[in-house]
C-alpha cells in the first residue's frame, strides 16, 4: 500500500509515496536514539539559534509551503500562508523564551539548596493531523525541541508532502540528523511504535477513538501522553452584546480552515431577544460566501479534505433533518463541480436524540439554538461530552463572571473567538482531552520535572 496525496478540489492523484518498512522504521528509532544522546547536551541558546533558522525558512517560503497545504488539504490559500506565518511566530516565541521557561526554579526548604531542573525525555511521538498539517505540528514540534527532546512525526496519511516538507525544513536549518525525523506508516503501525523502549511519550490531536487507542497503548507502557481531541465548541450570545460584531465573527469562527478545525463555534446559543435578528444576518453572510477553488484570492470556503469526512458530514446533517431540523441555508453537498464540496448550512430547531447532541460537526455546517437567558445558555453549553473552547458575548461584568467561571472548556473567550496562541496554554477536559500544548505549560509536558536537594 502507497500512501497518497490527493487533491480534494479536483479529486486528483497528486503524488504517492511508499511506507517505510519495518525496517526503515527500526533504523529511524535508532536514529532518534543516537542523535538524543548528543542533542540533550547542546545549550539552549544553540537550539534557539537552529529553531530561529526554522523561522526564517518558513517566512522566506511562505507561498511555496502555503501552496503544498492548499493542494493537500483543501483550505485556502490566504490561509495556509497564514498557518505558516503562524508557525514561524511560534517557532520564534519558544526560541526567545524556552531559557526563561527551563531554568531552575529555587524552592526555599530546610535544605542548604533546592531547587526544580526541567530535563528531556527523549524521543516523543507526534501523531498529527491533517486539518492544519505545518501548524499542530510546529506548536508541538517547536517546546519540544527546545526542552532538549526528538521527534518522530507519524502525519495523517493524506498530507505527506506537508510531513515531508517539515522535515526538510529543520534538515535546512541545521538541527542534526535523527533530531527531527518523518514516519511514512500508517495508524496500525503507531502501535508498535509507541510501544518502542526509545519512544518515551507520545501526543496526538485528532478524533476521540484515535485518542483513546494512543493513550491505551501509553498506559499499559507507563508513558505519558497529551491529547487533543474533537469540540463542539459553543459560541453564547447574550442580550448586551455588540450583535454586528457577534455575528461577523461567528461566521468566521464557524468558517475557519473550511469548517474543519476542532475550535470552531459549532453550536450558535442566542438568546430570544435578538435571536431573530441575529438569525437574518447570519444567513445573510452565510449565503454570500464564496465556495470554490482555493487557490483563488475570493475564494472563502474551499473543498473538505476527503470525501470521507464530505460523506460523514452531509450523513449528519440529513440525520438531523430527518428527525425534524430546519435548514436555513444550505444542507447539502455542492454537486454542479468535482471535489468535495459542501455548502455553508445553518441548522436550527434541533431536537434532542441527533448528531448534534454528542459528535462534532467537522465541516461546515452551524448548529443555531434559541435559549431564555444566560442560565440556559450555560447549560447547553456543557450538555456535551466535549470541553475545548467557549466563546461568549457580553458587554455585562456579572455576566463575564458567570461565563468565566462556569463553561466547561479549556479555554473561554469573552468577545472574541477561540483560537490559539504561543503565549496561552491551548488544551481541553473531558473528552476534548488533556495536558496543554503551548505557553510555559507546554514546554512542561514532555521534561522530567526534577527536584534537587542538597545539604
Amino acid at each position: 500500500m502507497r500512501i497518497a496525496s490527493i487533491n480534494p478540489a479536483s479529486g486528483k492523484v497528486i503524488k504517492t509515496f511508499a511506507q517505510l518498512t519495518d525496517t526503515e522504521v527500526e533504523n529511524k528509532l535508532n536514529e532518534a536514539q543516537r542523535a538524543f544522546e548528543q542533542y540533550r547536551n547542546f545549550p539552549i541558546a544553540q537550539r534557539a539559534k537552529w529553531l530561529n533558522k526554522v523561522a526564517q525558512i518558513l517566512e522566506h517560503n511562505r507561498d511555496r509551503f502555503g501552496k503544498t497545504i492548499t493542494l493537500e488539504m483543501g483550505k485556502t490559500l490566504k490561509a495556509a500562508i497564514a498557518e505558516i506565518d503562524k508557525c514561524a511566530l511560534g517557532c520564534r516565541y519558544y526560541a526567545e523564551r524556552a531559557s526563561q521557561f527551563l531554568a531552575d526554579v529555587p524552592v526555599p526548604t530546610d535544605a542548604g539548596r533546592s531547587f526544580i531542573r526541567f530535563q528531556p525525555l527523549g524521543a516523543v511521538l507526534a501523531v498529527m493531523p491533517w486539518n492544519f498539517p505545518f501548524w499542530q505540528v510546529f506548536r508541538f514540534a517547536a517546546p519540544t525541541l527546545m526542552a532538549g527532546n526528538v521527534v518522530l512525526l507519524k502525519h495523517a496519511t493524506n498530507v505527506p508532502q506537508s510531513a515531508l516538507t517539515i522535515e526538510e525544513i529543520f534538515r535546512e536549518a541545521g538541527f542534526p540528523e535523527g533530531v527531527f525525523q518523518t514516519l511514512l506508516i500508517t495508524a496500525e503501525k503507531v502501535k508498535d511504535v509507541l510501544e518502542d523502549e526509545r519512544v518515551k511519550a507520545a501526543t496526538l490531536t485528532g478524533s476521540e477513538s484515535a485518542g483513546a487507542s494512543l493513550a491505551s497503548i501509553a498506559g499499559k507502557n507507563i508513558k505519558k501522553t497529551v491529547l487533543e481531541l474533537g469540540g463542539s465548541d459553543p459560541f453564547i450570545v447574550l442580550e448586551s452584546a455588540d450583535l454586528e460584531s457577534a455575528v461577523s465573527t461567528a461566521v468566521t469562527a464557524r468558517m475557519s480552515n473550511n469548517g474543519q478545525s476542532c475550535i470552531a463555534a459549532k453550536r450558535l446559543i442566542v438568546v430570544e431577544a435578538i435571536a431573530d435578528e441575529f438569525e437574518q444576518c447570519l444567513v445573510r453572510k452565510f449565503e454570500a460566501l464564496k465556495v470554490g477553488d482555493p487557490m483563488h484570492p475570493e475564494t472563502d470556503l474551499g473543498p473538505l479534505a476527503t470525501s470521507d469526512i464530505l460523506q460523514t458530514l452531509d450523513h449528519q446533517v440529513q440525520t438531523c433533518i430527518q428527525k425534524g431540523a430546519k435548514v436555513l441555508t444550505g444542507g447539502q453537498p455542492l454537486s454542479d463541480c468535482p471535489g468535495n464540496f459542501y455548502l455553508p448550512t445553518i441548522l436550527t430547531d434541533i431536537p434532542p436524540g441527533t448528531p448534534a447532541d454528542n459528535e462534532e460537526f467537522f465541516g461546515p455546517v452551524a448548529l443555531f439554538y434559541r435559549v431564555k437567558g444566560i442560565d440556559e445558555a450555560i447549560s447547553l453549553a456543557n450538555r456535551t461530552p466535549f470541553g475545548l473552547g467557549a466563546s461568549a458575548w457580553t458587554k455585562d461584568d456579572g455576566e463575564r463572571e458567570r461565563l468565566v467561571q462556569e463553561l466547561e472548556a479549556g479555554a473561554v473567550f469573552i468577545n472574541g473567538m477561540v483560537r490559539s496562541d504561543p503565549r496561552l496554554p491551548f488544551g481541553g477536559i473531558k473528552r476534548s482531552g488533556y495536558g496543554r500544548e503551548l505557553g510555559v505549560q507546554g514546554i512542561h509536558e514532555f521534561v522530567n520535572i526534577k527536584t534537587v536537594w542538597v545539604k
